[in-house]
């Protein structure tokens, strides 16, 4: 079993709104990103959320959704939550960022596909030799996601393990743009319009 942990209860400090909810293609930022995962080989989704909004996005595809009271705390806690909450017989969890609206299922399922080959346990994309998300982390690795605090994520778990890290190239570099600042997402809504994307 994978799971797929959406982080989402960020607070958009860079774009001053909630970047979530902007729309590429008439669609949710973060609604594009769960119908990737729903789409994808993964087999339980959770979605760690803070707005309502999101919330009841999620739960229009019938995925898990879990409060991110402590928010605050950044991404760490979104990570913790996602571990805890999962099933207990997944073997990988693949910690995806709610602000990717082009991320494909197919490249989801090519980083699934290498790790079930079972020889890392950590399986992290590469885009333009930009290391990038999604990542997938083994369930093995439990005890080092719940010990990780502030907004770093697991970096510092892929920096000490990198002899147990698998990089995987993406020629498809959209793929791995996340929107942070408005100007950002006015450039990709003009692409869009002109259809690049």
């Amino acid at each position: 079993m994978i799971t797929g942990i959406i982080m989402a209860s960020g607070f958009s400090r860079r774009m001053s709104k909630d970047k979530l909810l902007l729309k590429i293609k008439g669609v949710p930022i973060i609604e594009r990103v769960i119908k990737t995962a729903v789409k994808s080989k993964i087999d339980e989704i959770i979605l760690i959320y803070r707005k309502n909004e999101i919330k009841k996005i999620g739960q229009k595809y019938g995925i898990k959704t879990i409060y991110n009271e402590g928010a605050k705390k950044g991404q760490s806690q979104s990570i913790k939550l996602g571990v805890k909450y999962s099933n207990p017989n997944t073997k990988g969890f693949v910690f995806i960022v709610g602000d990717q609206p082009f991320l494909s299922y197919k490249t989801v399922n090519r980083l699934i596909d290498v790790f079930l080959q079972g020889k890392h346990l950590i399986v992290v994309p590469m885009y333009r030799e930009k290391r990038g998300n999604p990542v997938i982390f083994s369930s093995k690795l439990n005890d080092k996601l719940l010990n990780i605090y502030g907004d770093k994520g697991g970096r510092d778990i892929i920096k000490k393990m990198e002899n147990y890290v698998e990089f995987v190239n993406i020629k498809d570099n959209i793929e791995g743009i996340d929107i942070d600042k408005w100007q950002e997402y006015v450039k990709y809504r003009e692409m869009e319009m002109n259809g690049y994307v």
